[in-house]
């Protein structure tokens, strides 16, 4: 638009009533909010950018598309913008994604959030796994200084499995035997007294050796000092890695001596039971993306929807 058609138009938004001044607000936004997004985008990956195909820098600006600068590589000669290759590229409604963003941050169900943006509920939960895609990867390489480990257990859940590999059950049943069983999948996590926290799921039943050495040792700075309960495979463990460990026997009273305990780590599995119950049952196969998400929002490490945004395309803040 012209600038003298633009400034008759503003010299006329004086005279608009509350109504129509409301309609143009409704017709404003979209486009706002998609600026908002796209300028988020295009800041967090300026400092980095160059082809997602040829790791090429020599690029050049090629026009617009959807509100992103596109750009062509010199060496390959493909165009591309900020999403290419990210697990936001080609998913439509920019102008959406900051509000989507707040609602992951305020822990909305599907439905909820759904409603909330103005999406259809499959939209949402397609957009909810996109977005944990690489913010579930943001965990410390290294846990240093004492490091409490310690696992939890949840019902398996094939939820949205086209083929069950048991007999259906209700939502939020029990296990068919008591304690821990090949029906239950381990979480294991690792917490050090900083609040650095790393999470795996080990598979069905209880954590072995085998799983220790494979998750838990590349975590463990050499002079870590390992804290658990008395379960054998620690031990077993520690013994073969050549890892210094304590223990405390919780199953016969013994919750704390000095400085070893494990109320930091169990804490947190509290704090990710009581916040997954809101879901109604998590499938087994996207458990880690809930994960990763409870990690990114506990005690708000994660505050501001900006952040999720740049988090989500795999900018960390550091």
């Amino acid at each position: 638009m012209e600038t003298c058609a633009f400034n008759f138009y503003l010299s006329q938004i004086a005279q608009l009533t509350r109504v129509q001044c409301v309609r143009v607000l409704a017709l404003l936004k979209p486009a706002v909010d998609q600026g908002r997004a796209a300028t988020v985008i295009e800041d967090a990956v300026a400092a980095r950018l160059c082809c997602p195909r040829c790791d090429g820098k020599q690029l050049y600006r090629h026009g617009t598309k959807n509100g992103l600068q596109r750009f062509r590589c010199r060496g390959c000669g493909r165009t591309f913008n900020s999403l290419t290759g990210t697990p936001l590229a080609r998913l439509r409604h920019k102008d959406k994604w900051l509000d989507f963003s707040e609602c992951m941050l305020d822990s909305h169900t599907v439905r909820k959030a759904a409603a909330r943006v103005g999406v259809a509920k499959n939209t949402s939960f397609r957009w909810r796994h996109r977005f944990l895609t690489l913010t579930k990867t943001d965990h410390p390489a290294c846990l240093n200084g004492i490091a409490e480990a310690d696992e939890t257990f949840l019902l398996e859940s094939q939820k949205g499995a086209r083929n069950l590999q048991r007999p259906a059950r209700r939502r939020g049943g029990k296990a068919s035997k008591p304690g821990i069983s090949k029906e239950q999948v381990c979480i294991l996590v690792v917490r050090d007294r900083s609040g650095n926290t790393v999470d795996f799921v080990t598979g069905r039943g209880p954590v072995t050796v085998v799983q220790l050495t494979q998750h838990l040792r590349p975590v463990l700075a050499p002079d870590t000092l390992l804290v658990t309960d008395a379960n054998k495979a620690y031990q077993a463990f520690a013994r073969q890695q050549g890892v210094s460990h304590q223990y405390v026997n919780v199953s016969a009273g013994e919750h704390t001596r000095g400085a070893v305990h494990v109320q930091n780590v169990n804490g947190y599995h509290s704090r990710l039971h009581k916040w997954l119950r809101r879901f109604n049952g998590v499938a087994t196969r996207y458990l880690p993306n809930y994960l990763g998400w409870c990690w990114a929002i506990d005690q708000e490490r994660i505050r501001t929807p900006e952040t999720l945004l740049r988090a989500t395309i795999g900018v960390f803040n550091t």
